[in-house]
């Protein structure tokens, strides 16, 4: 039976300049590197400079992924962005990129899950291509998390970078089967009653304030460990796949204790995961297309293979994808 699969066909990265290292925060907090990769595994994380909006890393990202799917802007028809530190409050950054990319009229906004951002806007985006309401989509995972950070508090502080990563999206004829290239199997939770252990404390229309970021660290690990894994085998299972069958694990970029813990449950060889925390930190929203972007460039991930897609964010949210580059 021909199905339309949601195929991936470019991606792309940006990370800003500027390098704070772990020993730079040590000046300004009560820190450590080898407290911080003790406990993180994070090495260093990137700044966006004063200047550069959300939406600015966003289209360096975009425009990477469009050169390597052999695509311009003007054959954009859709752009999702996903972040939790967008330009403005509104229009959706997913707007103000599709003007600096200099894309046609289309369809463009943002999705708002906080780290699982990235994932919920893929399932997003597969669905108007499936539909056919959808020719060439940009799905962005952007973010500038040092601008949400209260510089005094070393259990938060130390985890979070910026950057952005993207990829191309274009239909593709598939059989219905595990072998077809595209998106293959997603699950997506959430639950608001777990709101306390990570979140922001402001907003427009309650403090009018964009406000700094909270997070009771032990209880968000333990979430993160048993909800991902269950998304993972419900995701892998809608694929009609086994988790061993993947071929890559590219989980969001929280703590590589976390990517440990997840790997270790769901029986995934280390060999398989894809880790870039040491380098970027926590991008949130970003965090998995910058290590896509990144097992891609170094040769691990090639055309055909197997992917496994997970995160967890504030809301709580969490999500899982499975997918054949």
């Amino acid at each position: 039976m021909s199905v339309v699969r949601s195929v991936v066909t470019g991606v792309g990265a940006y990370l800003p300049p500027q390098i704070v290292t772990n020993e730079d925060l040590s000046k300004i907090v009560d820190t450590s590197d080898e407290w911080i990769v003790e406990r993180t595994g994070i090495r260093q994380r990137h700044k966006a400079a004063d200047d550069q909006a959300v939406s600015d890393l966003a289209v360096e990202a975009a425009r990477q992924a469009l050169e390597r799917a052999g695509k311009s802007p003007a054959d954009v028809d859709l752009i999702i962005v996903a972040t939790t530190t967008p330009d403005l409050t509104f229009p959706a950054t997913a707007a103000i990129v599709q003007r600096k990319l200099g894309a046609g009229v289309g369809i463009a906004f943002d999705v708002q899950a906080v780290c699982s951002g990235f994932v919920y806007a893929l399932s997003v985006a597969d669905g108007f291509i499936a539909r056919g309401n959808a020719k060439c989509a940009l799905v962005i995972g952007a973010e500038a998390m040092t601008r949400l950070m209260d510089w005094t508090d070393r259990g938060t502080c130390v985890l979070f970078g910026d950057g952005a990563g993207a990829v191309v999206l274009e239909p593709g004829e598939g059989q219905g089967t595990t072998a077809d290239r595209g998106m293959l199997g997603f699950a997506l939770r959430a639950d608001g009653t777990k709101q306390d252990l990570l979140y922001v404390d402001g907003g427009p229309s309650t403090t009018g304030t964009v406000g700094k970021l909270r997070m009771l660290g032990n209880q968000v690990f333990k979430h993160a460990v048993i909800n991902i894994s269950e998304a993972i085998h419900a995701a892998a299972e809608k694929a009609g796949v086994t988790v061993p069958e993947v071929d890559w694990f590219i989980p969001h970029q929280a703590n590589q204790r976390i990517l440990q813990g997840v790997a270790n449950r769901c029986g995934i060889d280390e060999d398989k995961v894809i880790s870039t925390v040491a380098l970027h930190a926590n991008t949130s929203a970003a965090s998995i297309p910058l290590a896509f972007a990144h097992g891609v460039a170094d040769g691990r991930i090639k055309p055909g293979d197997l992917l496994l897609l997970e995160a967890m964010g504030g809301g709580l949210t969490w999500g899982a994808c499975v997918l054949r580059l």
